[in-house]
């Protein structure tokens, strides 16, 4: 995983696609968007039951979490029609809008294998330190499950079919943006 956070306070976390993603020939997408237990780059460890009062709160508002294109809140590419826990982590499935240009355009790149990520966006609410530092994040108010197209971390992409070249190209440009996520979150933190 990959973490972020924008001006707003909205925290992102990536997660590639993990065992078992699936599309359909309808556009019917599905998969985990995050995995319990697991530290992430930035040292974050996602607690069972982290989401469950913020899918509670959704569910009895009537609303659900948004399905966006990279992070942007005025690119919806679809909806999840469903969002829920269970205990590998946060499950997901929806459907692409074919309707909307983006939605059609993401569903085109994820068949195609040039999209290979999930990232969610999220506030912390409650959230303690263990002894190696990392923060355990017991509790997240989840707003949506994007696409994206850059893992930015090796571990956290799936293998192409490029040549070695463009393979070592990517991993570059990889690592260099990992590490100017992880400045930014620092100089964020001062």
């Amino acid at each position: 995983m990959i973490f972020g956070k924008s001006a707003a306070g909205l925290e992102t976390k990536f997660c590639r696609f993990e065992d078992g993603i699936a599309i359909e020939d309808s556009g019917v997408i599905s998969g985990y968007a995050s995995i319990f237990g697991s530290a992430d780059q930035g040292g974050d460890v996602v607690q069972k039951g982290a989401y469950a009062a913020s899918l509670a709160s959704l569910h009895a508002k009537g609303r659900a979490v948004k399905m966006l294109w990279q992070h942007d809140p005025g690119q919806p590419i679809g909806l999840w029609d469903e969002v829920r826990e269970d205990k590998k982590g946060l499950y997901v499935k929806g459907r692409f809008l074919s309707d909307v240009q983006k939605g059609a355009e993401a569903m085109a790149l994820v068949r195609a294998g040039a999209i290979d990520g999930l990232s969610i966006g999220y506030r912390t609410l409650r959230v303690e330190k263990n002894a190696k530092g990392q923060r355990l994040l017991h509790e997240l108010e989840l707003w949506e499950v994007s696409l994206v197209t850059f893992p930015m971390l090796s571990e956290a992409r799936v293998q192409g079919k490029a040549d070695a070249a463009a393979d070592g190209l990517v991993q570059e440009m990889a690592d260099a943006f990992a590490e100017a996520r992880i400045m930014l979150a620092e100089y964020r933190q001062q």
